[in-house]
């Protein structure tokens, strides 16, 4: 299946994981909207490497807690091309977040922007996205299957993007494919050190730390894959078989 030529809409696609999910779709040929909300400047060194590809490309910003910037991004893209192909939810945000410590504003961020902004702007895309026989991938996370300490709020939004998954999936059947990607440890925090990185590497069979682009490459393969729904899919180095 042919990616050239179709449209794409990357939520949190400034920086990270978006950023190499948004350029290795534009390498593919897509059409590339990437949504940011406080990263305008990283947003615009994407949209120029993603000229430097010749690939078109527009960006939008949007804070995503809020239902009514959800549904104005999708409409931003439709009103600029017309209809969308392929819709990527990755845009989420984490913390420590200790029992004992967690404000119910702190719970509501998590959930709204990890999870529930996933729904919204689904389902503003869904008519979209049915007409396109188009497909959604959104970004869970291996922890809710491996949870860590002090991050409750965080791995319950998660574990309710692979619910969000299936349930889409049924919902939007047979026209749109939605389908999920549990990454592993391919992204450490900036400030830990070699010691650190090394321990996390011994967690996964293959030994190693993953990368964006190995993310990036599941989200390829997972928008071109015809006879493929309703799945979440581990990029984790085999982490959860550890």
């Amino acid at each position: 299946m042919s990616l050239h030529g179709k449209a794409a809409l990357v939520t949190g696609g400034a920086r990270r994981l978006g950023r190499a999910i948004a350029l290795a779709l534009g390498r593919a040929g897509m059409r590339v909207a990437i949504h940011y909300h406080a990263s305008a400047s990283a947003a615009e060194e994407v949209l120029a490497e993603l000229r430097a590809t010749g690939a078109s490309c527009i960006a939008i910003p949007g804070d995503l807690s809020r239902t009514a910037d959800c549904e104005r991004v999708v409409d931003e893209v439709l009103a600029q091309w017309g209809g969308l192909d392929l819709l990527v939810n990755n845009a989420g945000i984490w913390g420590p977040t200790p029992v004992g410590s967690v404000s119910e504003a702190r719970w509501d961020e998590l959930l709204n922007t990890n999870l529930r902004s996933m729904f919204f702007i689904a389902q503003r895309a869904a008519d979209a996205l049915r007409a396109a026989s188009g497909s959604i991938v959104n970004i869970a996370d291996v922890g809710v299957e491996r949870p860590w300490r002090n991050h409750t709020p965080y791995l319950v939004s998660k574990g309710g993007v692979v619910a969000l998954t299936r349930a889409l999936a049924k919902d939007l059947a047979p026209e749109v494919r939605v389908n999920a990607i549990a990454p592993g440890p391919v992204l450490l925090p900036d400030d830990w050190s070699a010691e650190q990185a090394a321990q996390v590497a011994r967690t996964t069979l293959l030994r190693r730390v993953g990368s964006p682009d190995d993310i990036a490459g599941a989200v390829l393969y997972l928008a071109q894959a015809g006879y493929v729904t309703g799945v979440t899919l581990p990029v984790d180095g085999g982490h959860l078989l550890h």
